[in-house]
């Protein structure tokens, strides 16, 4: 599997256009570097710039990063709500595929030390990477902020991991970064309906994992407890892997919670929306709305719009778009400006337009450019595709009966029973809209090879063992949608004999579609796979091809009598 790692810098100016130009064209121009995501803020004067790539790439693209921003910031000037400590404040290198949280530890270490080393601006190492374990905490890194660092970097305890013994001119110009290596961190804020700092830091503390200092009386303003110890004693909050604090934002005109979710497995954004909402409450505030600052896994929108959804008693089986939406509504994160998950999901900003437009030439077409593109001179698409896309089809009526159901009057108690069969539905569906492509790349697949060289031994030994490859694969393509479509017959027979009546013709037409899908497929596989030398494997492919399309047959005979045995009472 491919290695995959995301660099989220925070920058310390988020009002300078030019100087974030400057910065984040030194990122891009790594080779390798896809930069996903560039998200300024006027009043904290910092800037959250994603971006990702393969590691060798992306440590460069943080590397360069920091030495553009070492050259037009000087911390000396820096003011921001938000805390920081460095030109280049944070470096987090978050694992996405292929690597693991530790290896992205190591490589964050190997980036603190080449900084210093290189351009002398000191480091401390944070969450994964942290040589100490009290420096897991950001927070303890940061302490004091830029203004500490001269009598931070005098205490060898408090010294950067990677730093120089004395305050020097690199130091006052630069500060000190915090490099670290993190798993997802979703950093959020709760919009209020007030202007008060002080009440929004009560909110932020109630909920926060921290929580706060335990006082006399369970006051806000009595004097501090302490254990036997000396210590003072912390009242933890509500929301554990949370961080957060209170602020005013005068672009906004109000006061809001700002949190970082560093554990989203245990605390989802939504509930910590959810709890942020009945703390404010417990004041007397109100969320007005949420904003996401930088990405998020796709993961995070899907699960708050679920939530939702299944809060309503509404079928969680729809279009993923539409689940974003309610997760979008939900929360109000369109309260402050328009919200495109386009532009904020991590999985949707990796993709390449160009190779996405490939991928997926057919199911982007409009219902008569498919229709016109099948009528074509051109051999493809042909039945393979038609035949998954007849499958997609099948699929989509019996998740389409199977949220008319969950939403039926009368059925309010059996809407858990319908969404989970539409959500079933919705992943058939999508997985015969991927096999339309597909199955005309496996026929362009075969078409390369035999247009491959031929005029030595070598050469005709090499293509006549891609065709062989390329002609295995277009068997399998249709056999994938034969099992695929045949698994449309499980959902079409419960939506017939258990679905809202009203639809059970498009129950019955689902079947159809799943049958026609069904034995079109197996045509394909058979064409394909007389083609092969290796008979034996023909066979197999065969057989099990001609095996679901029998089934078949009798899936659709079975579910059309339950059909018109309800439609004739």
């Amino acid at each position: 599997m491919k290695q995959v790692i995301e660099c989220v810098p925070n920058f310390s100016e988020g009002r300078d256009k030019n100087v974030i130009e400057q910065i984040v064209r030194a990122i891009a121009a790594v080779d390798g570097v896809k930069v996903l995501d560039v998200d300024p803020g006027e009043a904290t004067n910092r800037t959250v710039v994603t971006f990702v790539g393969e590691p060798g790439a992306v440590l460069e693209g943080a590397f360069q990063g920091v030495k553009k921003s070492g050259e037009v910031i000087d911390m000396r000037k820096h003011h921001g709500a938000h805390p920081r400590s460095g030109g280049c404040d944070v470096l987090p290198l978050v694992p996405v595929s292929g690597i693991t949280l530790e290896e992205c530890a190591e490589l964050a270490r190997g980036l603190a030390k080449r900084i210093f080393d290189e351009l002398g601006i000191p480091c401390y190492c944070y969450e994964a990477a942290a040589y100490k374990p009290e420096r897991k905490n950001l927070a303890v890194c940061r302490s004091g902020e830029y203004e500490s660092l001269p009598e931070k970097i005098a205490d060898p305890e408090r010294r950067p991991d990677f730093g120089p013994k004395e305050y020097n001119e690199t130091v006052a110009r630069c500060g000190a970064i915090n490099v670290g290596a993190r798993n997802f961190l979703v950093a959020v804020n709760f919009n209020l309906n007030t202007t008060s700092t002080r009440r929004a830091m009560a909110v932020a503390f109630d909920v926060r994992e921290k929580g706060r200092k335990k006082r006399e009386g369970g006051s806000l303003t009595g004097k501090v407890l302490k254990d036997a110890e000396g210590n003072d004693i912390w009242e933890p909050g509500t929301l554990k892997g949370c961080k957060a604090i209170g602020w005013y934002i005068d672009e906004y005109g109000i006061a809001q919670v700002s949190m970082n979710i560093t554990d989203i497995e245990t605390t989802p954004l939504h509930v910590a929306y959810e709890e942020v909402c009945r703390a404010a409450a417990a004041r007397g505030l109100k969320v007005t709305g949420t904003e996401i600052v930088g990405l998020v896994p796709k993961r995070v929108l899907t699960d708050a719009g679920k939530f939702y959804l299944e809060r309503q008693r509404r079928s969680l089986g729809i279009a993923e778009e539409e689940i974003m939406k309610i997760a979008v509504k939900s929360m109000s994160l369109d309260d402050l400006r328009p919200f495109n998950p386009r532009e904020k999901v991590i999985e949707y900003l990796m993709e390449d337009p160009a190779e996405t437009a490939v991928r997926q030439r057919l199911v982007r077409m409009s219902l008569k450019g498919f229709a016109a593109e099948t009528a074509s001179e051109s051999p493809a698409p042909g039945g393979g595709s038609v035949s998954a896309y007849m499958g997609a089809l099948g699929a989509a009526l019996g998740t389409m009966v199977a949220n008319l159901s969950a939403h039926k009057r009368g059925w309010d108690d059996r809407w858990k029973e319908f969404s989970d069969w539409a959500e079933k539905g919705q992943a058939l569906v999508s997985e015969l809209v991927s096999l339309v492509d597909e199955d005309t790349a496996a026929f362009d697949r075969i078409m390369a090879a035999f247009g491959l060289p031929k005029g030595t031994p070598e050469e005709k030994e090499a293509r006549d063992m891609a065709i062989e490859d390329a002609t295995f694969y277009a068997s399998q393509v249709p056999l994938r949608t034969m099992r695929v479509s045949f698994k449309v017959f499980e959902l079409a027979r419960a939506m017939a004999s258990e679905g809202n009546p009203n639809s059970v013709s498009d129950a019955g037409v689902g079947a159809l579609a799943a049958r026609s899908a069904v034995l079109g497929a197996c045509l394909n596989v058979k064409i394909n796979a007389v083609g092969l030398k290796d008979q034996a494997k023909a066979a197999e492919l065969i057989s099990e091809a001609e095996s679901i399309a029998t089934k078949a047959v009798t899936e659709e005979k079975e579910i059309l009598e339950i059909v018109n045995g309800k439609i004739n009472g």
